[in-house]
Order: C-alpha cells, then sequence, then structure tokens
C-alpha cells in the first residue's frame, strides 16, 4: 500500500481517543508497514495511528540511530520523571515548532508488533517522542500543551493558514517560544 495521507488539526480523528489493539495479527503489521512508509515519507520522527485516520492504540518510530523502525502497541506511560525544555513539532500541525517543558525521563509499557512485552526506559528526545505519540493516541494535540500566549499564536496561524488555503513548504518552519513569539527556524 501506498503511504497514508497526515491527518492535520481541525480533523476530528485526531480528538478521540483510540482503541485498545486486541489482536496482533497480519493487518496489523501490515498497518503498521504502512504507517512507517508514511513517516519516512513525511520525514517525522514518529507517526501514531490517528494521524493516518486508524483509531487504534499504535504508533510507529525510528530515532534515525541505526536501530530501524519500531511499532508499539497499546503503549502506557509507567513512570516520568524530570523536566526538558525542547522545540517540539508535530506532523498533523505541520511547520510549526513549539518551546516546550516535558518530562525528561519516561518509562513505557506495551507491545512490539510480534506480540513481544516492552518495557522501555527513554530520555530527552525518546522520552518526548513517546509522550508525544501516547498524546495522540488519547486524542490530544501538542496544541493542548502551550501557554495561553503560545497557544493563541498557533490558532492565529492555523487559522489564517484555513482562510488562505496556505500550506507551509517543505523545510519551512516556525519556532513559538513560551510567551508566544513566532521566530522564523
Amino acid at each position: 500500500m501506498a503511504a497514508f495521507t497526515i491527518r492535520t488539526y481541525g480533523d476530528p480523528v485526531l480528538r478521540q481517543r483510540a482503541a485498545e489493539v486486541d489482536d496482533i495479527d497480519g493487518a496489523l503489521r501490515q498497518l503498521a508497514e504502512d504507517m512507517i512508509e508514511t513517516m519516512y515519507t513525511a520525514a517525522g520522527l514518529a507517526v501514531a495511528a490517528p494521524q493516518v485516520g486508524v483509531e487504534k492504540r499504535l504508533f510507529v518510530y525510528d530515532l534515525n540511530d541505526g536501530a530501524g523502525p519500531h511499532t508499539i502497541v497499546n503503549p502506557v506511560i509507567a513512570e516520568l520523571a524530570g523536566e526538558w525544555t525542547f522545540d517540539e513539532g508535530c506532523l498533523s500541525v505541520p511547520g510549526l515548532y513549539f518551546t516546550l517543558q516535558r518530562p525528561r525521563d519516561v518509562l513505557v509499557t506495551g507491545w512490539d508488533i510480534e506480540g513481544n512485552e516492552l518495557r522501555i526506559e527513554a530520555t530527552e528526545l525518546e522520552g518526548r517522542m513517546f509522550q508525544h505519540e501516547i498524546e495522540h493516541l488519547d486524542g490530544h494535540l501538542v496544541l493542548e500543551r502551550l501557554t495561553p500566549a503560545q497557544r493563541k499564536a498557533a490558532l492565529r496561524i492555523l487559522r489564517d493558514r484555513q482562510v488562505t488555503d496556505d500550506r507551509p513548504r517543505k523545510g519551512e518552519s516556525l519556532v513559538i517560544d513560551q510567551d508566544g513569539n513566532v521566530v522564523d527556524d
């Protein structure tokens, strides 16, 4: 199958909690493969199933560390610790990055695509990515984590894009700091 289209801000599927996966079978493995293709096509770090219109609790990721792509089914955050500030983007809110503080360390449990139980301790970028993708599975977008000033700036940009049908060009990005200031990347 060809890569999926990434669902973006405003699509109702992004606001719904994804259903638990009951069976890891060939259809789920194919879905994961198609999501991985989508992730690479979109030049993203990870993609959650709702971002491709599928209401199932799984996501795929590749940290570009040589370990290749991974799939986590029914992930759960078991522990969070520390804090870390970083500019975070989202394929469903293209071209925008937000200076956000999140826990630095995370323990995630779940299952791999072969049905093996997982327990992953992650920090910084990997930990942030796990939190972000699990939020997608819970029906939340990064926009909900913003300060009021960031949210106001982001929604203004998104509204203007809808009115003008202006999409960011590949590689074009804006960073919105915690005070709501927009900075060209």
